[in-house]
């Protein structure tokens, strides 16, 4: 009967599909920024009391939740999306761009907040089909690293069994998935990093102290930290996003402001790195005459799926879109807080394909200011999310 109903899923999610492109649509026009989400937020809370549910706002920013209870006792399980957009301009000339300058749902952050809402409806007309219940996690400040973090903090996982999401990856054609046990993303780091030297005529360098020159060796210095002292069988990415220092093209500045982020699959390795990079930095800074102060901010771990979980959304996923069209997903070391969630419960995180199809022209990615997914994903999701319930809770 299970096995069933989970099938039955997707004919009822394309059923409502328009809806559920209407609801992302308008989304998509009102990108809302991490920690900004309020509009996108009302609207959710909207949708679900219009399917009979308590909703509890303002939870780590503008994040809420919603309990559905199935006919019958039994486990609790969280159902999790994302709501905030990106400081992007977009660039796509679709009909139904953002509204707002410098704002874009480059992510596909609005198609995931579709999504839920598209298995909560689901789910609220088979309550006789759960035995337990489901919390609907409408996330603030995913891009920031910031929401998941604050939700746990109020309590958000409390009476948790698991929890399970999704993002969508425009590499990958709409009605394909593609899940990964253990490791699937790496952990993020963020660090800033001042150099002082003493500033002066860029023509008498000899009574100066060049930061930017000391600033130029730290950077080179610490790629070492990634080729040398760390194992390549332990995948690290270093990168200096950015620069700033000196005003003048003949003057020597007084200092040197730089960040980057760090990022890993392993955790004993992230725990590591801070001390490693002081080290060197502090050594090649001296080298040059130059002090420096490093800031570093470890802000969410390595997403690790749990392998039971894994099963178990896979089975869904063969359910609903069969088993040729879930791949095995390759790790990234781009970074989710979702990760966050998964170090206090089980759970799993997988890709759901939003690209073209097979053979047509290849998508823009993620974060991309022509970012565009594929709309024929979104019953995809909401059945998928709700068929990971329903498979929990049969």
């Amino acid at each position: 009967m299970t096995n069933k109903a989970i099938r039955d899923l997707l004919p009822a999610a394309r059923a409502i599909e328009r809806e559920l492109i209407e609801l992302r649509r308008k989304l998509h026009q009102n990108p809302e920024l991490s920690l900004e989400e309020e509009e996108t937020s009302n609207t959710a809370a909207e949708l679900l009391q219009g399917l009979g549910l308590e909703v509890q706002r303002g939870i780590g920013g503008h994040g809420l939740i919603a309990d559905l209870a199935g006919d019958r006792p039994g486990p609790r399980i969280a159902l999790r999306a994302d709501m905030d957009a990106l400081p992007i301009q977009e660039e796509t000339d679709l009909p139904y761009a953002s509204f707002i300058p410098g704002k874009m749902h480059a992510c596909g952050h609005d198609a995931h907040t579709a999504m839920l809402y598209g298995a909560a409806k689901l789910l609220s007309e088979r309550k006789n089909q759960l035995a337990g219940s489901v919390r609907l996690i409408f996330q603030s400040a995913e891009e920031i690293n910031a929401g998941a973090k604050a939700m746990v903090e109020q309590g958000v996982l409390e009476g948790i069994d698991e929890i399970y999401g999704l993002h969508n990856l425009p590499t990958l054609p709409a009605g394909k998935a593609a899940t990964r046990y253990g490791a699937l993303m790496g952990s993020v780091d963020r660090f800033e990093l001042t150099i002082w030297g003493k500033g002066g005529h860029g023509a008498i360098p000899d009574q100066c102290v060049d930061p930017i020159v000391a600033a130029s060796a730290i950077i080179m210095s610490l790629q070492s930290a990634v080729s040398r002292e760390i194992s390549p069988f332990d995948p690290v990415v270093l990168s200096i996003g950015s620069i700033h220092g000196g005003a003048s093209y003949n003057v020597i500045p007084n200092q040197v402001e730089l960040t980057g982020t760090v990022r890993t699959f392993s955790r004993s390795v992230q725990m590591d790195l801070p001390a490693r990079l002081q080290r060197i930095i502090n050594q090649t800074a001296e080298a040059y005459r130059c002090k420096a102060e490093l800031r570093y901010t470890q802000q969410v771990p390595v997403l690790t799926n749990h392998d039971d979980q894994v099963q178990h959304v896979e089975g869904t996923i063969d359910l609903i879109l069969g088993r040729d069209n879930r791949i095995e997903a390759a790790p990234v070391l781009a970074g989710e807080d979702f990760s966050v969630y998964l170090q206090h419960v089980k759970g799993c995180f997988f890709w759901l394909g939003s690209g073209p199809a097979t053979g047509a022209e290849q998508a823009y990615g993620l974060h991309h200011p022509k970012y565009s997914i594929n709309e024929d994903c979104l019953p995809f999701g909401a059945s998928l999310l709700a068929g990971i319930a329903i498979n929990r809770l049969g």
